[in-house]
């Protein structure tokens, strides 16, 4: 492949976003995404953490995936190509509404009214949450602005960010959540965790009641994600261990131009960073990683049960979250694996000790 057809895929996949023009339109974006995942909230069974209300990044926008509704299902999803929300039953019931722009008053009332027609009869509430000023969704004549190229290229943000996220979670075999969008602050985010508990979240987040910080936060967890920032430096991936242990904030990350940011109490890697890169993809991972490692090591996690022995391969052909035998077949350890895992002996892992989060 030539040199000029490997930039041109870097720039196809890793856009320039117009951060700086496209606040109208992602807050607008923002709002229609919280009603619609309100009503997910409202039907699906309950998941710890909140991983039963997110969306999903899909090959064309979001989905919510299947939704329960008595004896059927039905999905909604934004598409960020053809412009449009299409709502599916599992009875072949449908409907669609154009994303043009649109009042928040206007997207509410139209979309409840959809749904009606499928004889979805849902309630939720019309406060939005996670944003300090909270308009009633019934009442919102404010946010009405849609781009669709802004629209398709924060699509395209999420998308990369979430290629590299998965890629990221095949280095952890313990509990991890799906990489999954939250819309209450409207980022791509991917948890990791110790199996030990937290102290009870502080809670201070604008318009959310403190249990549901509680909730959210009720195990030791490692946090990476990517938020569409419209502020300076504009979009960003962003990773956090809580609770945050002693030391995190000093601690040096080498991936060049990551830092650690004040108010939000995260590390913080620009995208305009990271796209610039030869290969940004392998910045953003080694910022990922980094950050984890430093976060588990300061917070004392048993990184020897919670990371595979070898990186599977595609398609995988042979097991890499058990412990291979010292001399058996297949027992060689991918160079690649941390170096606390290379020293295996028969009957489990070394033991070692570390310092805690």
């Amino acid at each position: 492949m030539s040199q000029s057809a490997t930039l041109r895929d870097t720039e196809d996949s890793w856009p320039d976003l117009p951060w700086r023009d496209w606040a109208p339109t992602v807050s607008t974006l923002h709002m229609w995404i919280q009603i619609v995942g309100k009503v997910r909230m409202a039907l699906a069974p309950p998941r710890n953490h909140w991983w039963h209300i997110p969306l999903y990044v899909t090959s064309r926008g979001l989905t919510t995936s299947p939704i329960p509704y008595g004896r059927r299902s039905f999905q909604v999803d934004f598409d960020f190509l053809d412009h449009r929300l299409d709502v599916s039953d599992t009875d072949g019931g449908s409907f669609t509404m154009p994303l043009v722009p649109r009042s928040v008053a206007r997207f509410y009332r139209e979309f409840m009214t959809g749904l009606a027609g499928l004889g979805i009869d849902v309630r939720i509430s019309t406060k939005p949450v996670e944003v300090a000023e909270a308009i009633p969704f019934e009442a919102d004549e404010e946010h009405d602005s849609y781009d669709p190229g802004h629209a398709r290229l924060l699509w395209r943000g999420f998308l990369q960010a979430d290629l590299v996220m998965k890629e990221f979670q095949v280095g952890f075999v313990g509990k991890a959540s799906p990489v999954h969008l939250f819309w209450g602050s409207l980022d791509l985010a991917a948890t990791r965790y110790s199996g030990r508990t937290a102290p009870l979240h502080p809670g201070g987040v604008p318009n959310c009641p403190t249990w549901v910080m509680e909730e959210a936060y009720s195990r030791e967890e490692s946090s990476i994600g990517w938020w569409p920032s419209s502020e300076p430096p504009g979009p960003v991936f962003y990773a956090y261990t809580y609770p945050e242990p002693e030391g995190f904030r000093a601690a040096a990350i080498r991936t060049a131009g990551a830092s650690f940011d004040e108010r939000f109490g995260e590390l913080m890697l620009p995208w305009d960073v990271v796209r610039e890169a030869p290969d940004p993809a392998a910045v953003a991972l080694e910022f990922f990683q980094a950050a984890y490692e430093t976060g588990a090591d300061l917070a004392g996690w048993d990184r020897s049960m919670l990371e595979p022995v070898v990186r599977p391969d595609r398609p995988p052909t042979r097991p890499w979250s058990t412990l291979p035998l010292t001399g058996a077949p297949g027992a060689a350890l991918d160079p690649d694996a941390p170096s606390h895992r290379r020293n295996i002996k028969r009957g489990g892992p070394t033991s070692q000790s570390r310092p805690t989060r």
